[in-house]
């Protein structure tokens, strides 16, 4: 942070820092759209372009080279500009208020050209005479013939020299993405270089700067600068694990969060060292967020689960952290229902066996063993989301329903609800279990459970590993109590696509194995990976809890003109008089206020006029019963 009271001076380059784009090269492609040669002249620019910032070639030398393959006219500059203003850069963007403060002190200097650069940047209160940049020589008929040569900036150095000519008295930041940037700096006419990365990282501007950072808004945090961040998301480290849907990287870096993505799941021990500074996880069903990793994780605020189940985490300490989880319950529903509806009707016509004869060369025609799903009694064990969904696709095949949820649940369409578990098991022709990975249900169904069932009978296992024990599963198989089998979760899972499979059940050729892909159609996995960053962004930058499984459940409306306090605290008697006495005692205005408990936390959210201090921060910070405490503007 620099603390100063001297008068500020802040040095912004243009290209690839305010737009996200370099000016020049994004010219050449407007002038030469219909060029026979256009994407080749182009990439030799954008070539040019890279070697002057890198400093690889003098950038007087990279400029002139791309001035004469470019072939523009000044209309293609009024397209240009049009084109820039789609395309500056987020992070100025959201920070307009900073800009059109410090417009005094804002200086542009560039190696583009004032003629695209005025026209973007005064739309920010930036001032034109603040603008240094070159400019563009024309002919009679207004094409483009080369540059001022009188500009300092059309020499080499020029930044240099044109800033040493301005004796200015003060703190210097310079923020930019090239060379000739930094070479203002090792010139001594700046305090800092602040390399920027929000569009382009070039390593060898990097390894000179004073700070590299991914915003602006890391660039007015550090400096307690105004800006429309409470925190720059480009410090928010996002974890994502199990390969978890690209929609989802997307979500997060098109936010400006740093994510860190891998493929596999992670054990414990990996866990507890990569989840250190990290703000938001998301996992599917291999990773466990054990108790242990939890208290490694020093800045953990939530957990994203793309998957049903939440079983894998541990809700009691999260709880308790006030870490809020949140999962995706329903957004793979519809694809482990047609996964079930597939395998019942395959093992029920014993096709596997007969596909097995057919690609050995031996034709098996008969009807022995083989069955119409019309007319035959589907059991559910569990009726939520997926099994009533089953319940209604399953009747509508002409199948009879029966189910057992040990939660009262109301039956659809024809579905009978019976009383236990045990009358569903004795009068179904298909079992299938669709019940959550809660420790009470490891081991439901065994051997006492498989003597219920008839003889014959066909089973699935779409739900969780853990409930099924295998050893009295393969007994049932090799007795012929069970005709047929689908299985797709094991009690033991691979980490990656790379590890070894083992299992009892392998062999069987009346039993389908499925690598835990029951809600593994690209359908499901964008609508998990779109549905999960929602909630977790929801909260992140608005406080809404709605969709979490562990957190009192809070839809806020948007944030308008002050600032947002999230308070987690534990569900003690008083919390509130505490707060209102710290708001009382800093003469803080209140303008709405939103309270939400269950038995162990509340979670109180209170919006504020703009003004606070650090010491009213500090006050609220000290309440004894804080668990988690967040400011948002």
């Amino acid at each position: 942070m620099v603390e100063t009271t001297e008068k500020r001076y802040f040095i912004i380059d243009f290209d690839s820092t305010f737009t996200q784009v370099e000016g020049l090269d994004e010219l050449a492609n407007i002038a030469l759209a219909a060029h026979p040669e256009q994407a080749t002249i182009v990439a030799q620019i954008r070539k040019l372009t890279e070697q002057g910032m890198n400093g690889e070639i003098t950038f007087g030398d990279a400029l002139r080279q791309r001035i004469d393959l470019l072939k523009a006219k000044r209309s293609h500059i009024d397209e240009l500009v049009t084109f820039l203003s789609g395309k500056i850069t987020d992070s100025f963007e959201r920070n307009k208020e900073f800009l059109e403060s410090f417009a005094e002190n804002i200086i542009i200097v560039s190696g583009g050209f004032k003629e695209f650069i005025v026209p973007i940047v005064s739309t920010f209160g930036i001032k034109p005479e603040n603008v240094y940049a070159n400019t563009f020589t024309f002919d009679s008929e207004d094409n483009i013939t080369g540059i001022d040569e009188a500009n300092v900036l059309a020499s080499e150095g020029g930044k240099v020299t044109l800033v040493k000519s301005m004796n200015l008295d003060g703190h210097v930041s310079v923020i930019g993405d090239g060379f000739t940037d930094y070479q203002i700096k090792e010139a001594g006419l700046a305090n800092r270089f602040y390399a920027f990365t929000e569009n382009v990282h070039r390593k060898k501007v990097a390894d000179k700067a004073d700070f590299v950072i991914n915003s602006l808004d890391e660039f007015l945090f550090y400096n307690q600068l105004p800006r429309g961040q409470s925190y720059p998301k480009s410090l928010i480290k996002i974890l994502l694990l199990e390969n978890v849907h690209p929609a989802a990287v997307e979500a997060f870096e098109r936010e400006g969060f740093s994510v860190e993505f891998h493929k596999g799941a992670m054990d414990e021990d990996e866990l507890i060292e990569k989840i250190k500074g990290v703000s938001i996880v998301g996992l599917r069903s291999k990773t466990n967020i054990t108790k242990k990793v939890l208290e490694n994780a020093d800045r953990l605020i939530a957990i994203g689960a793309f998957c049903i189940g939440t079983n894998q985490i541990d809700l009691e300490t999260a709880t308790e952290k006030g870490i809020a989880v949140f999962n995706a319950p329903y957004s793979n529903t519809r694809s482990v229902v047609e996964l079930a509806i597939g395998e019942i009707i395959m093992l029920i016509r014993g096709i596997f066996p007969k596909s097995v004869k057919m690609h050995n060369a031996e034709w098996d025609k008969s009807a022995v063993g083989s069955y119409e799903i019309r007319g035959k009694k589907l059991g559910l064990i569990g009726y939520g989301h997926i099994g009533t969904q089953l319940s209604v696709i399953g009747e509508a095949m002409g199948m009879e329903i029966y189910y057992y949820d040990s939660v009262d649940k109301m039956p659809l369409g024809n579905a009978k609800k019976c009383r236990t578990m045990q009358e569903v098991l004795e009068v179904s022709d298909v079992v299938s279990l669709h019940i959550d990975g809660r420790p009470e249900n490891d081991d439901l169904i065994g051997a006492e459970e498989f003597a219920q069932m008839k003889n014959g009978v066909i089973f699935l296992n779409l739900a969780r590993g853990k409930v099924v024990q295998i050893p009295a599963l393969v007994d049932a198989l090799k007795s012929g109590k069970i005709a047929g089998a689908g299985v797709d979760v094991f009690p033991e899972e691979p980490k990656t696509n790379n590890d070894a499979f083992e299992s009892e059940l392998v062999g069987f050729e009346n039993v389908i194995l499925t690598p835990h892909i029951g809600g593994s159609t690209e359908e499901a996995q964008e609508g998990i990976g779109l549905y999960v960053p929602e909630r977790l962004l929801e909260y992140v930058n608005n406080g809404s809890t709605t969709g979490n499984v562990n957190i009192p459940e809070v839809q806020l409306p948007l944030l308008q003109n002050g600032h947002r306090l999230l308070h987690i605290h534990q569900n003690v008697p008083g919390i509130m008089a505490k707060l209102n006495n710290i708001f009382a005692k800093h003469h803080i205005n209140v303008t709405g206020q939103y309270l939400k408990t269950n038995e162990k936390i509340g979670y109180v959210i209170v919006d504020i006029e703009e003004a606070y201090t650090k010491e009213f921060v500090q006050d609220i910070r000290g309440i004894e019963e804080t668990i988690k405490f967040r400011m948002l503007f």
